[in-house]
């Protein structure tokens, strides 16, 4: 079995054993290895996860899903409304939901300057003899390939403090030095209420203003 992470760099699962003799699953991205032999399918009770960080894959075992997958679906609607593709990553874990934000989010220079880069790959791609439709916009692959590439950086999270009202709290990643850890800036409230809220801040000035505005 193979898996592609988000960087286009695939990796094959095997099984192999501990010093002790127990089965041991592992991700590699090398297509043989003496340390194990490959599977074809996901072990019962495991899943092949990717860190949201930097892409990098392993097997865990599956977790209970607090957060439902409508919970999921409707952030992830939210963020695609805001700024380009590619610029945040969802995760969910236990009783957290978590957005990352790409280290290259900050590229209005870049998007600025697309046409011109995108000329100077046409004209390379030319004199290769390599013809690119010109319905094809390189100038929009471009800064979505370089920011699913990069490495990504929680920012915002989401947690459930209500199972059965569906209530959460919401927290912000401070990165000052002396404090660098969660630090509560909302809620409780109902999900989309409190997600309609404070996922707006994001990728503005104001976010780093939080809980204070």
């Amino acid at each position: 079995m193979k898996y592609t992470n988000r960087n286009g760099k695939t990796y094959y699962l095997y099984a192999g054993k501990t010093k002790s003799g127990k089965p041991r699953y592992f991700c590699s991205s090398k297509e043989s290895t003496d340390k194990g032999t490959p599977v074809n399918k996901v072990p019962e009770g495991y899943e092949i996860y990717e860190l949201p960080e930097n892409a990098q894959v392993f097997l865990r075992k599956k977790r209970p899903r607090l957060i439902t997958d409508t919970e999921e679906q409707f952030v992830k609607k939210s963020l695609d409304g805001l700024h380009q593709s590619g610029q945040y990553i969802v995760d969910c874990k236990d009783e957290y939901l978590t957005i990352y934000e790409s280290e290259r989010a900050g590229m209005k220079d870049f998007e600025e300057d697309t046409g011109n880069v995108e000329d100077q790959i046409r004209n390379i791609l030319g004199k290769l003899k390599i013809e690119i439709s010109p319905d094809v916009s390189l100038a929009d692959e471009i800064p979505r390939t370089i920011l699913h590439q990069g490495h990504y950086t929680a920012v915002l999270r989401f947690s459930l403090s209500g199972k059965e009202t569906r209530t959460f709290t919401v927290e912000r990643y401070c990165f000052r030095g002396f404090i660098d850890d969660w630090i509560h800036i909302g809620g409780p409230d109902e999900f989309q209420s409190i997600v309609k809220k404070y996922i707006n801040y994001l990728g503005t000035d104001q976010f780093y203003e939080l809980p204070y505005l």
